[in-house]
This record gives C-alpha cells, structure tokens and sequence, in this order.
C-alpha cells in the first residue's frame, strides 16, 4: 500500500453497507420531526373524510409541527423514532450501501455505468430493501399517524407492542401492509435520488467545479432530494395512507388511489409536499455528507489495521 493514501482507496462493500445505515440514522435523528408532520398532513383529508368534518386542524410543516408540540408534547414529533432507525439501519445499508455493488453485477465488475444501469441498480435495492424491511416502515407510520384516535387513546404502546399487536389483529402479513406501493416508491426514490445524487456529483467533479469534498457533497445531496420529492411524491402520500389504514379500509393500493382522486381531488396526492420536499432535501445532504465521510473514516481505519508499518 506504499504511496497510496487512504482516501484514494476504494471503501469495500463492508463499509459500504454500515456507513449506509449509520448516515442514515444520524440523518433520521435529525430530520424525523419533519417526516412525522410530513405523515400529519398526508393523512389529514382522509381523517376529514371519515368524520365529516371540514375543520383542518394542521396547516404547513411549522404549523403541523407547533400544533403538535401544544397539543400533544415535544416528543411527539419523535413518535415512532425507534422504528424509525430500525428501519434505516436495515433499510438503507440495502438500498444505498449495495447500490455500487448492484451496479458493477449489471456492468460485470466494470466501473463505467450508464444511465440504464444505474436506473436498474436502484430499482433492485430499492426493492430488496422493502421486501426486507417492510415490517419497520409499517410501525414507524402507524406511530407517527396515532394522534388520529378521537379518543385519546394509543394505538400501541410500543414498538414491540406494534409488532406483536399488528401481527395478532391483521396477521403476519398485515407487517407487510404495503408493501408492493413502497417497493413502487422505493424504486422511483432509489433512482431519483441515487442516480441524481450519482450523475450530479460525477458532472461536477468532471467539469472541475468542486472538488471530491464537503461542497460537492452537498449540492449533489441537494439537487437529488428536490428531484426525489417531485418523482415521488404522489406515490409517497398513496403509501402513507394505505400502510396508516384499518382493516377494510382499502381493498388495495389502487383503490386507495382511487379513492383519494374521486374525493380529494389530484392535488391530494401533494399533500405534505414542503414537509417531504424540506424532510427529503435536509434528509439528502445529512446523510450523503456524513456518508461519504464516514467511508472515508472506515477506509482510513481499515488501511491501518492492514498496514501498521
């Protein structure tokens, strides 16, 4: 390893896969109050719809977010956050620490991609991580959505209790409540912003207007969280309140798409958009930026236990 620094070694698929799901829980930890108002506010016209009410109680991110804070408590923008980092820490070390890997299976260990590759790479994880994590999801927004209840009362009064109370009252697969919308979102979310994030970093560092650095790091995060909220957006809210729904409620994601359109309107399917688009842009730049540097850190780390000398 003469000559060669630590920072120009390629990180392996190891510290790929764990600096994936660690930046992604560091990211969780601080943008989860936006995603929760985020899942207020999609939820907000079906909760409308079913009381007959047109009494709106939350009106933007930072009016979801203060009403919570008086009605409910601080902690309640942090409802469902143990979940919440269960899920990214197996979720995301899927989808985005396995996306290099991905690519270079479809180019057979080349490391030149196209579009199409890097577009089926991100499908792939993005699908093998819900198919994997599916079950965390489900809880996070069923905890996140509880404040619903007219009556007060919690819908579970823990993350196991989710799980055990989910499994008994819907069965197993009731875990997996969702699931082909969110591989549908996954998919659209893993291309828009792992792609983005990938070619907007790759035309920088062409074109010489950064350097492999905290700057480039984090306009190509932002620019991929942007074109992530446009794309999936609407796929997104449909997820949110199908996973949230009681037994019956929708027979089916299509249904529960239907519904939405024929009463709501198609502007429902942009409910929440500032929360997603702030939670996904700040989402972005927390967690490419500490993951690129966490890779860097575990490299140089590995470097050393393989070359004291």
């Amino acid at each position: 390893m003469v000559g060669i620094k630590p920072t120009d070694l390629p990180p392996t698929a190891a510290v790929k896969f764990f600096g994936a799901g660690t930046a992604a829980c560091f990211a969780d930890l601080v943008t989860f109050p936006l995603d929760t108002a985020k899942v207020r506010l999609q939820i907000q016209g079906e909760s409308t719809a079913a009381s007959g009410s047109d009494v709106v109680k939350y009106r933007g991110v930072f009016g979801t977010i203060t009403t919570m804070v008086r009605t409910e408590g601080a902690r309640s923008l942090y409802n469902g956050l143990v979940a919440g980092l269960q899920r990214q820490m197996s979720f995301a070390s899927v989808r985005i620490g396995l996306y290099d890997s991905m690519k270079q299976f479809y180019t057979r260990g080349s490391e030149k991609a196209n579009i199409v590759t890097r577009l089926l790479a991100g499908c792939t994880t993005g699908a093998m991580a819900v198919a994997f994590a599916q079950p965390t999801d489900v809880v996070k927004v069923r905890f996140q959505a509880q404040a619903r209840q007219s009556d007060g009362l919690k819908r579970y009064n823990g993350t196991m209790d989710a799980y055990r109370t989910i499994a008994r009252d819907e069965g197993v697969c009731g875990l997996w409540k969702g699931c082909m919308p969110n591989i549908t979102r996954n998919a659209i979310v893993n291309c828009a912003e792992l792609v983005t994030y990938d070619i907007i970093k790759e035309l920088i560092l062409k074109y010489d207007l950064m350097t492999d650095n905290l700057p480039c790091h984090f306009t190509a995060a932002f620019g991929a969280g942007f074109c992530t909220t446009i794309v999936a957006s609407p796929v997104d809210v449909v997820k949110t309140r199908f996973m949230n729904s009681t037994a019956g409620q929708y027979s089916s994601a299509l249904n529960c798409t239907l519904t939405m359109l024929t009463k709501e309107g198609p502007t429902a399917f942009y409910k929440g958009f500032m929360p997603s688009f702030l939670r996904l842009g700040s989402w972005n730049i927390v967690m490419f930026v500490s993951y690129e540097q966490i890779k860097r850190g575990l490299t140089r780390i590995q470097c050393s236990w393989e070359s004291p000398f």
